[in-house]
Formats: structure tokens, C-alpha cells, sequence
């Protein structure tokens, strides 16, 4: 990818109303703690066929855990991320309260029905109050080292972070963390077969 420190600022959207009110809750509800691509409202609109901006809570920490790209995601085709438990580590992201109707959209999305990904049920900081029993995905089978993501997916998880919020630190240690992989990609010698 070839993107310059300054591109973070030129990506950067207007965050969402996060003080916007919930939507009623006049049907079953689950919380959703999303780390990847699904940060980006829009994006996830696209899977669940639904806005999602209205289920937006916050910007949201999961502790013991850390990020990577330990899954290859043969519809992207490229790296996707997963969380891996790490004490001395934390994951942010974007908390969500779904309709339990858009739980199976958000399986298939997750590829749990191919076991790509299985729910975790986790504890999350947002807003100063702890939320108990939420869910996210974590990888099945784990790749043995990260894979890169493409320049698609690497912008989508960009986007999603700053949109919802999440703090500029973070988001320029993702930046440079995918940033990395990718270069650390272009650069291996491709082995030939003889």
C-alpha cells in the first residue's frame, strides 16, 4: 500500500453520533464488540442489510487480549484479524447493541457456520461501565504467523477505527502494524518450483 503518515488525516471522517439515543428496545438485543472490518458501520450495513450507526454505543476496550491477522480470509483474500488472548494486552474497538435477528447475518459474515470464527463471550470497557457477556469472534484455526491484509481490507479497518472514534494512538499503531505486514509481504522472494 502506498500510504504516506499523512493519509491517516486524509481518511478521517466525521465521527458518528455516539450520544445519539438507542434504538428502542422493544426486541431481544445482544451486545457486539467488533475489532475488525465490522468497526465501520457502513461496511457492516452491507452484511447485516440494515444501518447499524443507530446500535453504535461507543468506542470500547477488551483487555487480555491483542490483535492479529492469524486468519486468511479466502473471500477477501488476504490476512483478516482475529484476537488472541495476551494479559498483558488490550484490544480497542466499537460496541455494538444488535437486534438478536441480525445474529445469523453476523454468523455468516463471521464464517462460524464453516468454522472460520466462534463466538467468545467477553468482558468490555466502554463509556466507564463494564459490559458483561458480550460477544465477539475469534479465529478457529489459527495461521502459525500473520498474514497481511490487502489495501481494501487495511482501509476498511482504518476507516471503521477513526470513524467510530477510536483514540489516535491506536489507530496509528494499527496503521503501522498493517503497514508493516504489507511490507513485510512485498518483500519476502517469492519461492519458484523448478
Amino acid at each position: 500500500m502506498t500510504v504516506q503518515p499523512g493519509h491517516l488525516q486524509a481518511i478521517r471522517t466525521q465521527p458518528v453520533n455516539l450520544s445519539s439515543q438507542q434504538p428502542a428496545q422493544s426486541e431481544p438485543m445482544f451486545y457486539y464488540f467488533a475489532y475488525g472490518s465490522c468497526m465501520c458501520p457502513v461496511d457492516l450495513k452491507r452484511s447485516l442489510g440494515e444501518h447499524t450507526h443507530p446500535y453504535v454505543i461507543g468506542p470500547a476496550t477488551l483487555q487480555g487480549y491483542r490483535l492479529g491477522f492469524y486468519c486468511r480470509s479466502h473471500r477477501r483474500n488476504c490476512g483478516v484479524l482475529d484476537v488472541v488472548k495476551d494479559a498483558a494486552a488490550s484490544v480497542e474497538g466499537v460496541l455494538y447493541q444488535l437486534p438478536w435477528r441480525l445474529s445469523e447475518l453476523l454468523d455468516e459474515r463471521e464464517d462460524v457456520p464453516r468454522g472460520g470464527y466462534r463466538h467468545e463471550m467477553v468482558e468490555i470497557n466502554c463509556r466507564n461501565q463494564v459490559y458483561a457477556n458480550v460477544r465477539t469472534y475469534v479465529v478457529v484455526d489459527k495461521l502459525a504467523e500473520e498474514l497481511a491484509p490487502n489495501d481494501w481490507y487495511f482501509n476498511v479497518v482504518l476507516r471503521g477505527a477513526l470513524t467510530c472514534g477510536l483514540p489516535e494512538q491506536y489507530c496509528w499503531r494499527l496503521f503501522n502494524h498493517m503497514h508493516q505486514l504489507q511490507q513485510r509481504e512485498w518483500q519476502t522472494p517469492v519461492r519458484r518450483s523448478a
